[in-house]
Formats: structure tokens, sequence, C-alpha cells
């Protein structure tokens, strides 16, 4: 569950905070997601990659996401020149351990399948002790850091592990590798320990297996897609675990609108989900609300969520992510989607 705190203020605009679960960390309710920044989708420059972070600081967005893997390290390296900025010292900063990257045997023939332009390094999973001390302390390198605020452990549910099989692996490999987050939470080192989950039935894994202080959740939790107030968000608020959402977007569709390159999970869209945001759209349509603002200002009603982290390419997209977080919702909005089952009937809403 989150508590307010007085509003960030950068120049004219005001952004409000969330604790994040039980820590004493505060995220503004706007964060940045630094997936984009490592060339993810489309090639990106330093150069644009800084605007786009200078605009989201400039507007009062103080908490940004990162990972080894955005970018094979450039996400981390461009994050951390910007939090190098002194005029954006404070800012809340997490990234993620799960992979170690590494050079591999042929650099020069080395084509990052992740990013269009990511940099030249190879990974391994490592959800070990050892290895969750090596990612620590790489990302720190890379970002130029003393200490991160959260780590993230990362895809360890995700569809990247060949098996089933690999996932249990890597699940009991983190029973020792966790001993590694507990004593650098311990030691001041970090704030807070997250995972991140992709796909339903994880979060209760966690909680029974670790002292988790919040999730990072891409893809459950949208407003295509609320099924994770079945078990998962109950059993946060039961424990007072935070809640990140990634993707708010879904990847892509809740911020394009049904059109027919659409993505939803970084693949092309399912026709039924295709059909289900065509029906919002109309919804929106009816009610003269941007899809967009919809999307990101509905996980925020859910009383555990305290950040929303779209990711971001540019300074336009940074002013149209604020305007759609204050854009004026009706409450009949939100009704009208419940009454067409649009929306789950116990789905909080914004007031």
């Amino acid at each position: 569950m989150f508590l307010r705190r007085p509003a960030l203020d950068r120049t004219d605009v005001v952004m409000e905070t969330r604790q994040l679960g039980r820590t004493d960390v505060h995220l503004t309710e706007l964060g940045c997601g630094g997936s984009q920044l490592g060339g993810m989708f489309a090639p990106l420059s330093d150069e644009q990659a800084a605007a786009a972070l200078r605009a989201a600081s400039d507007q009062g967005v103080g908490y940004f996401d990162t990972s080894p893997f955005y970018g094979r390290g450039q996400s981390e390296h461009r994050i951390g020149r910007h939090l190098r900025d002194p005029d954006v010292a404070g800012a809340i900063v997490s990234t993620k351990v799960g992979r170690v990257l590494f050079r591999p045997p042929d650099p020069d023939g080395f084509d990052c399948p992740d990013a269009v332009d990511g940099l030249p390094f190879d990974f391994r999973f490592d959800y070990s002790y050892d290895g969750i001390l090596r990612s620590y302390q790489d990302s720190l390198q890379r970002m130029g850091r003393r200490r991160v605020d959260i780590l993230f452990v990362h895809d360890l549910d995700c569809v990247m592990h060949p098996s089933a099989a690999s996932v249990e692996h890597h699940l009991a490999e983190l029973q020792d590798g966790w001993r590694a987050l507990d004593e650098l939470r311990a030691a001041g080192e970090i704030r807070a320990i997250g995972v991140g989950v992709n796909v339903l039935g994880m979060i209760p894994r966690f909680l029974d297996d670790f002292d988790v202080d919040a999730f990072l959740i891409a893809m459950p939790y949208t407003l295509l897609d609320q099924e994770a107030l079945v078990e998962e968000l109950p059993l946060c608020v039961d424990r007072g675990v935070g809640v990140v959402i990634g993707a708010p977007f879904c990847s892509g569709i809740l911020a394009t609108g049904a059109v027919a390159d659409a993505t939803y999970g970084y693949e092309s869209t399912p026709d039924p989900v295709r059909r289900k945001a065509l029906a919002i759209q109309e919804v929106c349509d009816r009610h003269q609300v941007p899809m967009r603002a919809a999307a990101l200002q509905f996980p925020l009603a859910h009383p555990s969520v305290a950040s929303v982290i779209p990711g971001v390419v540019s300074p336009v997209q940074v002013a149209d992510n604020i305007a759609m977080l204050h854009c004026p919702i009706p409450i009949a909005f939100w009704a009208d989607l419940k009454d067409q089952g649009l929306l789950r009937k116990d789905a909080p809403v914004p007031e």
C-alpha cells in the first residue's frame, strides 16, 4: 500500500509521490522505463536519449528503472550519465540482477539480437550468490553510482528460459542468491528488493519463499488484463508489498490503438486482444477520453501500485505521458467499461 508525501515540484509541474509498500522508498507516480533507452525497438542516439531523460526530470519524473539487459548495458550507461547531473540528485533508480554480461568470443561479429544498437556483450542467466553480486557491481560501474535504491530479480519467470525445468533450476539457484540481496539490503547498499514478473502464478511462489519488498509487474495488470486481481494483487495488499507497473501500454496497442501493426507483449497482437482494444477504444471515443490516459491512470488506482513506468525515447513522448496522467476522466467512463464487461467489476478505478 502507499502513502502520499509532499509532491515533487520541478518548474511548473507537480508530480505526486507514493510509498513503495512497507519500504522507505517513495516513487513518483510516473516513472521512466529504460528498455527503449537501450535501443529495444529502434536506433536511439546518446543525444536523443539524453534529451528524453532531461525532459523527464525537468517535468517532475523522479524514478528511473533500467537493467543490464536493456541494450546490453546501453540503458544503464545512459541513465547513469543522466543521474550524475547535480540537478537531478535525489532521483530514485532501480536496476536488475539475474543476467551477467560478458565479452563474446567474437565481439566484432557479434550482433545483439534484442536491441537495434545494443552494445557488443553476450549474457548468461545467473541467479547465484556470486552472480547477483557480480551483476550489481557491474551495474554500479556502468552507471557510475555508489549504490542503487532497488534491485529487481529479472525475468526468472520469462519465456526466455527454455523450459519449466529451467525456471525451477533458477528458482533453486536463487535460494542461495537471495542471501546476497539480503546482505545488500541489511548493509544499506540497496533500500528494497524486488522481483520482476511477466506471468501470473509467480507472485505467490516468491512471497512464500522470499522476503520481497516489491514486484515490477509487466503485462498481467493493465487496462486489457486484470486477472492479477484474483490472487496476486490481494496478496500484495495483505503483505504490504509494493507494486510498480511496467509496460502500461502493453508494449504498444494501448498507445497506438488497434492499428494493423500494433504490438501486444512485444509481439503481434492476437485477434481477441485486438477486438477488446477496439471495444475499449469505442468507449474512450464516446467519453472523449484518450486511451493512453486510461491506460496510464487505471493501474494507479490499485492500493499497492506506487508507480507506472512507460518507456520514453523523446521529450514529446515524455510530455504526452504527463498530459495523459493528468487528463480528466469521468467516473461514467469506468462504469461504462465495467457494464460492457471490458473491465473487471472488482477493479479499483480512479476517483
